[in-house]
């Protein structure tokens, strides 16, 4: 048989790398192929295609190079080449059932070898290999993930995205986390990792498209007082969703920011970006406005050093799916949707108080809030412990369901150490820069009104009339405190309850 390449091409190594290369080469195009065409190419797909296949290429072809350097080597000292291939007889009948063996066991080696890769493969970007297998020091964000709004979007969606390139960076940056969960020198609890987070454009907007934001929506809240009486209160808000443009609807409301018409930059001094000291916003007609906010103690040298962020989803989002909620916030659900009977006296308050008591495991902190809720009721109201036994049980079991959901003793992890900044109440959120304390070398003042934001339609207090009206009522604080609401923040006070 004709040979088509020179005679030191014909050893074991140089045909073992051809092989190699040959094949990685294949998958290549395959795969190249197969992202190109997927409506929802996956992040793994990416660096399989074009990190690890390349690798396994460059492998093969080396050891061609080397394959042939090494004959050249043997030729000069006198040595035959290293190649004896075996003579096959397709004549002879043990020769011919050989080959029929060795040919279909080969293709059935490869059909499972690429089922079980893929299956690997698929594994490896599922939601329980990221929760549960591989990032257990995770269960916190993978519990609260689960019951999130974005329950149903993979982990590697947001957080990886499509491609290979933000999958090598985000590994990249994770390395020393794999070393930190082998050797237990993770910190507790694991920060968010704001500086690695992929944009909100590459992301969140593959969804969510901020063009089409516009007009406005109902939002009714349902609140109790720590009262024995868990006193209700209903605040009926007009939200300003706003954003769009000019061809969908108006251009104001809470969306303005997002950049559509208009560039919000802003320069944080903290890691959790919290502390904004430093606003710009820029007009479409190019037109900037600088907002300082004068009583944060900054000097110049540190503005500089700031990073400057250009205001996205994620600024206002920030929890949009590892949510720890606040235990006066989920005590307010479960009694406005009779999970805990809104009858029990101080239901609301002794609830908050089994929820934040410090404890040291999840199993002391599930037994510790029976006893707390029971003792409660034992000693200040023993008829209710006796004739409402079942309905205190039912609270006990919410109350330990929202606790399971929400804190996790073990990773130093709740609502204080994440905080929320959609709304106002619990956490310093749009007062971060709405705060009425920035103010522009013109005068101008980013408003903290109430309005600015939404509108109170209506508020009800338990056994009071309705205030009502459409074009918005003069809000009424629960507890009388004067006019101290205006010229405070809601967190000042709440995030304590």
């Amino acid at each position: 048989m004709k040979r088509i390449f020179p005679a030191s091409f014909y050893n074991p190594i140089t045909l073992a790398g051809s092989a190699i290369a040959s094949i990685s080469f294949g998958l290549i195009v395959f795969l190249t192929v197969l992202e190109a065409l997927a409506k929802n190419p996956k992040p793994y797909l990416g660096i399989l295609t074009f990190v690890v296949l390349p690798a396994i290429l460059i492998i093969g072809l080396l050891l061609i190079a080397f394959g042939i350097m090494r004959e050249h080597r043997r030729e000069k000292l006198g040595k035959p080449h290293g190649l004896n291939l075996p003579t096959i007889d397709l004549n002879n009948p043990r020769h011919r059932t050989a080959l029929t063996f060795f040919v279909f066991g080969t293709i059935l080696l490869i059909g499972f070898s690429a089922f079980g890769s893929f299956k690997a493969y698929e594994y490896t970007d599922s939601d329980e290999f990221c929760g549960e297998t591989c990032h257990k020091v995770m269960s916190p964000e993978f519990t609260a993930y689960q019951f999130s709004p974005h329950a149903r979007v993979g982990c590697a969606q947001c957080h990886i995205g499509p491609g290979a390139g933000w999958f090598v960076r985000s590994k990249l940056s994770g390395a020393y986390q794999v070393y930190a969960t082998l050797f237990n020198k993770y910190p507790r609890p694991i920060p968010t990792p704001i500086e690695n987070l992929r944009p909100a454009r590459e992301t969140c907007e593959q969804c969510h498209w901020p063009k089409n934001f516009f007009s406005e929506k109902q939002h009714v809240l349902s609140y109790y007082l720590s009262d024995e009486q868990n006193t209700k209160w209903t605040l009926n808000l007009l939200m300003k969703t706003g954003g769009g443009n000019i061809e969908a609807g108006p251009t104001s409301g809470i969306h303005w920011h997002m950049n559509i018409a208009h560039e919000v930059t802003y320069a944080a001094i903290d890691s959790g970006r919290e502390v904004i000291p430093w606003i710009q916003s820029k007009k479409p007609d190019g037109s900037v406005t600088v907002f300082r906010n004068k009583e944060i103690d900054v000097s110049e040298e540190q503005l500089r050093n700031a990073e400057r962020r250009k205001m996205d989803c994620i600024d206002c989002h920030n929890r949009p799916t590892h949510i720890y909620h606040h235990p006066a916030q989920s005590v307010n659900t479960a009694l406005s949707l009779g999970w805990i009977d809104p009858k029990l006296p101080s239901a609301k308050s002794i609830c908050v108080k089994a929820l934040e008591f410090p404890y040291s495991t999840k199993e002391s902190a599930m037994d510790s809030i029976k006893l707390v809720i029971e003792d409660f009721y034992k000693t200040n109201y023993p008829e209710v412990a006796s004739s409402k036994k079942e309905t205190i049980e039912q609270a006990i079991k919410q109350v330990q369901t929202i606790f399971s959901r929400n804190y996790f003793p073990e990773m130093q992890v709740s609502w204080k150490r994440f905080p929320n900044h959609i709304g106002h109440m619990y956490t310093e959120g749009c007062f971060r820069c709405h705060d009425g304390k920035h103010v522009s070398d013109d005068g101008r003042v980013l408003s903290r009104d109430c309005n600015t934001c939404h509108t109170i339609l209506a508020q009800q207090y338990e056994n009071d009339s309705l205030h009502l009206s459409l074009s918005g009522v003069e809000y009424r604080h629960p507890v009388d405190i004067g006019d101290a609401w205006k010229e405070m923040n809601c967190s000042e006070c709440h995030k304590e309850q």
